[in-house]
């Protein structure tokens, strides 16, 4: 707890006496965005510039709460800060959660910000669980005894919304992906994150085996083999879960199924028991696709099982850190100055660019709103986390120093070349012009329509089963599969975003389904099928499992197209050398009819 006095520094003027009264509501008070009063502040008793006393705090600390109650019945100030936001503050009053604008929601950034605010709060609710108090505890007991002495709040955080979208957009990639993997790592089974990365990656191998398999020595024969062996894996399957229904738990039936049909398949495989029937009753495009795709399949998942199970090897067996973990923090540690500079500087090494939005622009955004109470004459006790008392205290000591406002508000745009963009702008060109050449160079309309027509189903059937496998309504669903053959080449669309738009009529989502969310992963006696299914039905989950899963349907099944559908295709016309020869054929014919426009045909 540090107490500063007042500077000189000019900054804008909170609100007085003589202002209107700002309220919860009012985003505006204070002089910037997200940190209103609640309720008047009040003219001071004198002229001269106030104070400020900052009280860093674990928001998981009953040590806290008690150094919060105690500094505030004795410093008596004029306003009480606190490190909340507008929207924060409602919930911790038990006002109903906001709901979420859908038209944000649905767009794909937006969802990671939101998952990043997840995972955030997720990590705070452990923390709650382990020392046994509500996380927020802290702001909860400075306004409580503010209101009860009849002394002004006011909430002097950046609005949450802001911070998550800055915090995402200002992380590079590889960052992005380390701590999303490593939050996974550390709220689930490694094995279990093995197995859906190594599907991950065999779905993608697949069509590579497909198209290159041959220079690498896989043979139809191989391939024949292996489309047997999961036919075989698959028959089983089905017919273990079906039985199973009789007499096994929902989650017995799962391993039972995964574990016999794998086992059927690496049989079946092994003695090339259903090679003759594969052979005779499926043609040469459906051997290849499923053979090549059971292979990548059972690479990815040996090599993920192995790669998690390595990693969890190595975890037992490393040395204990310092600080590395929940279970391994203790309350004073939380509370520690140099316990939390250190973390803070892990972070920072981390994510420089995360730890500026989280960290570095909410000391400056906060100090901003402290200087201007203190410039006004009141005098102030801050509530903060102890992770920003020295950042904050150091602007409060030198006001001079602060970044302008306007550069920590505001939308964050995403740093570099827009690659992305690009990538889908030369989509979209190469079908479009894919399809225009070989018009210009005489191919039947009849084979260019069966081709454009094997686009619209194969995207349709894969965007339409995907969102169903995330729980999806049939209607939602037929609409994510009608558009998914158009948002395939357009980059400012996604058939996510229109199967969301349609689930949203039975779906209500807030911010209240991140606590409950936070509620299941904590729960210790659901096994793994039972905390999907109760994350599902947690409609912020829901939507945005159906959003991105549709999403991937279409992208697989773009994949697929490529590398499968139309190489069989081409053999309708002569086969890829052909096809090569008519692009080509078609861009001369289309270069002379822009000719003859141009000069008119002479």
């Amino acid at each position: 707890m540090t107490e500063t006095p007042g500077g000189s520094d000019g900054a804008s003027s909170p609100p007085t006496a003589s202002d209107p009264a700002p309220t919860a509501s009012d985003s505006s008070a204070a002089g910037g965005e997200g940190a209103p009063a609640s309720g008047a502040v009040g003219a001071p008793s004198d002229g001269e510039p106030g104070s400020v006393t900052v009280v860093g705090t674990a928001h998981v600390s009953e040590q806290s709460v008690d150094e919060v109650e105690e500094t505030i019945e004795r410093e008596r100030p004029d306003v009480v800060a606190v490190e909340l936001d507008e929207g924060r503050y409602r919930q911790l009053n038990g006002e109903s959660p906001e709901d979420l604008d859908a038209s944000d929601l649905l767009r794909g950034n937006t969802v990671f910000q939101f998952l990043a605010y997840w995972m955030l709060s997720y990590v705070q609710t452990q923390l709650g669980d382990r020392f046994d108090i509500e996380p927020g505890a802290d702001m909860r007991a400075a306004i409580d005894v503010a209101e009860g002495l009849g002394i002004d709040v006011a909430l002097v955080d950046r609005d949450i919304q802001t911070t998550i979208q800055r915090f995402w957009a200002r992380m590079s990639v590889t960052e992005k992906l380390r701590m999303v993997g490593g939050l996974a790592f550390g709220v689930t089974d490694s094995r279990v994150v093995g197995v859906l990365v190594g599907l991950f990656v065999g779905i993608l191998a697949g069509p590579v085996i497909g198209l290159f398999g041959g220079s690498v020595g896989v043979t139809d024969a191989l391939l024949t083999t292996v489309t047997g062996g999961v036919l075989a894996a698959v028959a089983v399957a089905v017919a273990v879960d079906q039985v199973g229904k009789l007499a096994l738990s929902p989650d017995g039936r799962l391993y039972a199924a995964a574990t016999l049909g794998v086992a059927s398949g690496i049989a079946a495989a092994a003695v090339g028991a259903l090679d003759g029937l594969v052979a005779t009753y499926l043609g040469g495009f459906a051997v290849t696709a499923i053979g090549s795709l059971g292979l990548g399949i059972s690479l990815g998942l040996t090599l993920g099982v192995l790669a998690s199970l390595a990693m969890g090897a190595l975890g037992r067996g490393g040395g204990e850190p310092e600080h590395g973990g929940i279970e391994e923090l203790g309350m004073d540690d939380l509370t520690d100055t140099d316990v939390v500079t250190m973390m803070m500087e892990e972070f920072r090494q981390f994510s420089p660019g995360g730890a500026e939005a989280l960290i570095d622009e909410r000391d400056a955004f906060i100090a901003h709103r402290l200087v201007a109470l203190r410039e006004a004459g009141h005098d102030v006790v801050a509530v903060v986390g102890a992770g920003h008392r020295a950042g904050i205290e150091g602007y409060l000591a030198d006001p001079a120093s602060l970044p302008p406002m306007e550069d920590l508000v505001g939308k964050e745009r995403g740093r570099g070349l827009p690659w992305k963009k690009a990538i889908g702008y030369a989509i979209t060109v190469g079908f479009v012009g894919f399809f225009v050449l070989l018009a210009l160079a005489g191919v039947e309309n009849a084979f260019l329509f069966r081709l454009f027509g094997a686009w619209f189903l194969i995207n349709g059937a894969f965007a339409f089963a995907f969102a169903k496998l995330a729980g999806a309504r049939w209607t939602s669903a037929g609409v994510g599969g009608a558009v998914a053959w158009m948002t395939s080449i357009n980059p400012m669309l996604a058939p996510g975003w229109f199967t969301g738009y349609v689930e949203l009529r039975s779906l209500t989502v807030n911010v209240g389904d991140i606590g409950r969310l936070n509620e299941l992963l904590g729960d210790e006696t659901l096994s793994p099928s039972e905390l999907v299914s109760s994350m599902l039905d947690v409609p912020l989950f829901k939507l945005i499992v159906v959003v991105a899963m549709t999403n991937i349907g279409s992208i697989v099944a773009s994949f697929l197209f490529a590398v499968y559908v139309i190489p069989a295709m081409f053999g309708d016309v002569g086969g890829v050398d052909e096809v090569g020869r008519l692009m080509i054929e078609g861009a001369s014919t289309g270069a002379e009819l822009i000719r003859s426009a141009v000069t008119g045909g002479a």
